[in-house]
């Protein structure tokens, strides 16, 4: 019973798939050779991610590299039978040849939060080995997108520019912080207080600012569809979609964090830069990018994405009073985060 619900489930995931992709002027067959490589794929964000990139028609090359571990983890996700050729790469030797011909570089390395973990704690591992991942993404992929999902985002991002600008190789419309899970939170927590359908595109609801607690800002009230909830309500949700990361580190008590959710939002956000890449039209989601929509350097709202990364940065839209007085409170700790991260790049 267990290999024949599997079965299904696979039959219609590929099913769907496939109806996805065609759907937007692309079967797998005819999609552009694409290679995206995963950094920290040995990881426990790495290796769901490596295997939902591997699931993705659009990815014609995946290169999964991480210090030790990878070899296996390649050869595992390789024995699936979907379009894109695997190869695995461990040790900084073998970074070069990992990135080399990259599209889109996914950075899901470094460290997960523990419980009692701040994410300064985080910040004094992860910043050092993001800063020698970009350095090697400057010299191997310079025009590469890439995606980072290191925490902490709000200062590994700035750290990725200062590194990019230094090599001579920084274009702002290639680099973005990946907010999804945000994203992805917010609309299940929402649909499920609203009573309506979470599956595919029946919840729209942006998250903007950064990405970490009250950074984290979701605009409950532009979310589709409308429902009538309370002013207590959004204020719970609210709190829940940034306490997301502690609650499953604390349920998970000292195993982990959020790798499972954080993979598969990971691998949504990628399949939307694929798309953006392949010419697909009309391709939003929210990322914490270089920005002009507040007095911010960065920050995390919509973003068209295209052929070249990010086509357009859109503004925040029209925000309640409770929205408002968010977005005012964020700032100066995004700010801070921000300014931790361009110190750390100069200074190291």
């Amino acid at each position: 019973m267990r290999t024949s619900m599997l079965k299904s489930i696979v039959r219609r995931s590929s099913t769907a798939g496939a109806s996805y992709v065609s759907r937007r002027g692309f079967a797998s067959g005819s999609a552009p050779e694409r290679k995206v490589a995963v950094l920290g794929a040995a990881g426990g964000i790495g290796q769901p991610l490596s295997l939902l990139m591997k699931l993705n028609p659009l990815v014609s090359s995946l290169s999964l590299y991480d210090i030790a571990g990878t070899p296996g983890v390649a050869a595992d996700v390789s024995h699936i039978n979907t379009r894109s050729e695997v190869a695995g790469f461990a040790g900084e030797e073998q970074l070069g040849q990992a990135l080399e011909g990259a599209d889109v570089v996914i950075i899901p390395a470094g460290v997960p939060r523990k419980p009692g973990m701040t994410r300064d704690d985080l910040f004094n591992i992860n910043a050092g080995i993001v800063k020698s991942l970009c350095t090697a993404i400057a010299k191997y992929c310079p025009n590469a997108l890439v995606n980072m999902i290191s925490n902490p985002v709000n200062s590994t991002v700035p750290i990725a520019a200062e590194v990019f600008k230094k090599a001579g190789t920084y274009d702002e419309k290639k680099l973005f912080g990946v907010t999804m899970l945000d994203v992805v939170r917010a609309k299940t927590f929402y649909a499920g207080k609203a009573k309506v359908n979470v599956a595919g595109a029946q919840v729209n609801l942006p998250v903007v600012g950064g990405h970490a607690g009250i950074t984290i800002l979701p605009l409950f009230s532009q979310a589709t569809p409308k429902a009538n909830l309370s002013d207590e309500e959004i204020v719970a949700l609210t709190k829940r979609t940034q306490d997301g990361g502690t609650e499953v580190v604390e349920a998970k008590a000292g195993k982990g964090s959020a790798t499972l959710s954080m993979a598969y939002a990971g691998a949504i956000f990628a399949d939307a830069c694929l798309k953006g890449l392949n010419g697909v039209p009309d391709v939003v989601e929210c990322a914490f990018v270089q920005s002009n929509v507040t007095e911010l350097p960065f920050f995390a709202s919509k973003v068209r994405l295209g052929k070249n990364g990010v086509e357009e940065v859109l503004g925040l839209g029209p925000l309640n009073d409770y929205e408002k007085q968010g977005l005012e409170a964020l700032k100066p700790e995004l700010l801070s985060s921000i300014e931790k991260g361009i110190k750390f790049a100069k200074e190291n």
